[in-house]
């Protein structure tokens, strides 16, 4: 932890002036301390990674294939220390660090496969005038910063990280303070498969090391993923810049449940899509719509499903449930739930913390939640789920797209055609039928109104590391 920042090829001690805790969010732990990096290594890492950009961007997209592979190859090799960083830092359950991981392989092999194929991206155009010829050029957008949040170390960051280094881009990634040790990997890899130093840069810190990358003027774009109010600043500062920017901010997402669904089937999807990762996902399906004919079955199955949760330590039991992974979030919750009991919300399940060491909170099942609720509008980002009934397909589409936010949806009925014409008027990014919450790498992720701007994944998440060119010719 004495040389924690990659910069340059190297591992080099931090310079700044902040010192922060790493915890462990089971036991309200610290595990490890670490110093931000300086303004002036902020500066070095960017200034790196333009120096690395012209040979980068110039080797062969199957020499870059090859590094994406090797990343992959090295990941899962270290799979069994990588899980059990995620389930300590994070307070992740095994199986879901272990989705995490095969979250990141698939995507650094996707991409690998991308790059192969980027030479066939290099075509002719066709033209109506006569007399010239015109083709179409793929290139790098150049040195991207890429910052990433804590409820999803190692993938959000694979996200952003694969398809900019297929693209031929070079980069610099600022991990969130609250999970940087396993972004550590990345450097420990490109070290292990000597990656030109440069390519990839790795900087730690709080919001200070945010800021001064996201305003830092050599860079070409910036790709975020986090709360709206940190995106809107991100977006200011690509303003000044006039350059592009990724944004994939929060969501307050629905699951519409019909009254022709199986009962002990919708409760699953429902306890997976505000369960998973202890609520902190921006696509937590936190508002539930039950139509009217199911709602008296489904609900009291719901509250007895989350009474029955296992929450506790990844590292010593078996759970369902971890913790919260930071104070911070861990008081956030507390107080929605005092905002609850002001409303006067009725609490079906839930509605506390759990008194034990660490940052945990019952998983909480409100129902009959009025709209102008700020638990019914705001993003909460934990285990904790309102529920109101609807009574015919149009009201519960007018529910669902009554929010500020559009990042994701899902639908469960039985009636397969209702269901397409549900997704198809959701006003969203991905919609889930009859699924958990199921993210492959060949499709995209990203979300409409207040949830972002571009998508990640898929050919999507490359092009937005590709700029557009067109060469045009006069014949002779």
């Amino acid at each position: 932890m004495d040389k924690p920042h990659y910069i340059d090829g190297r591992w080099v001690a931090g310079e700044g002036a902040e010192v922060f805790s790493v915890h462990d969010p089971s036991l309200a732990r610290p595990i490890a301390e670490l110093r931000s990096v300086s303004l002036a290594q902020v500066d070095q890492a960017v200034a790196a990674a333009r120096q690395a950009l012209s040979m980068w961007k110039s080797t062969e997209a199957a020499e870059r294939a090859r590094y994406l592979r090797g990343f992959a190859d090295q990941l899962q090799q270290r799979r069994d220390s990588l899980i059990t960083l995620q389930m300590q830092n994070n307070g992740k359950p095994r199986h879901e660090a272990e989705v995490d991981l095969d979250d990141a392989i698939a995507t650094f092999t996707y991409y690998a496969e991308l790059a192969e194929r980027l030479p066939q991206q290099n075509h002719e155009v066709a033209l109506a005038a006569p007399g010239f010829t015109s083709r179409t050029r793929l290139e790098p957008v150049g040195v991207v910063g890429l910052i990433v949040p804590w409820n999803f170390p190692l993938v959000t960051s694979a996200w952003k990280l694969a398809p900019a280094l297929a693209a031929g881009c070079t980069v610099v990634l600022k991990p969130s303070e609250v999970t940087p040790l396993i972004e550590q990997v990345y450097g420990q890899i490109a070290q292990a498969l000597n990656l030109p130093a440069g390519v990839l840069n790795i900087i730690g810190g709080r919001a200070q090391t945010g800021s001064a990358l996201s305003e830092h003027a050599g860079l070409d774009k910036l790709s975020f993923t986090g709360s709206n109010a940190v995106g809107s600043l991100v977006m200011r500062d690509a303003a000044v810049h006039c350059r592009p920017v990724t944004l994939e901010l929060g969501g307050k997402s629905a699951i519409l449940v019909f009254d022709d669904c199986d009962v002990d089937q919708a409760v699953e999807w429902i306890v997976a899509g505000i369960c998973w990762n202890a609520g902190q996902m921006c696509s937590a399906t936190s508002r539930l719509l039950v139509q009217d004919g199911i709602a008296e079955a489904l609900l009291p199955r719901l509250a007895e499903a989350f009474d029955k949760l296992r929450i506790g330590n990844p590292l010593i039991e078996e759970i369902d449930m971890g913790p919260l992974t930071s104070e911070a979030q861990w008081r956030k919750v507390s107080d929605y739930f005092a905002i609850a009991r002001s409303e006067g919300l009725n609490c079906e399940s839930g509605g506390s913390i759990v008194d034990r060491a660490g940052w945990f909170v019952a998983p909480t099942l409100y129902t009959g939640v009025p709209v102008h609720s700020r638990l019914w509008t705001e993003e909460v980002f934990g285990p904790v789920l309102c529920a109101r009934r609807f009574s015919d397909e149009e009201q519960a589409l007018a529910l669902a797209n009554d929010s500020r936010f559009g990042l994701v949806a899902t639908v469960a009925s039985n009636d397969l055609a209702r269901a397409e014409r549900v997704a198809d008027a959701l006003e969203v990014g991905h919609v889930w039928i009859n699924s958990p919450q199921a993210v492959f790498v060949e499709t995209s992720w990203g979300g409409t109104k207040g949830s972002g701007i571009g998508r990640e994944l898929g050919p999507w998440g490359l092009s937005a590391y590709q700029s557009v060119k067109h060469v045009t010719r006069q014949m002779n």
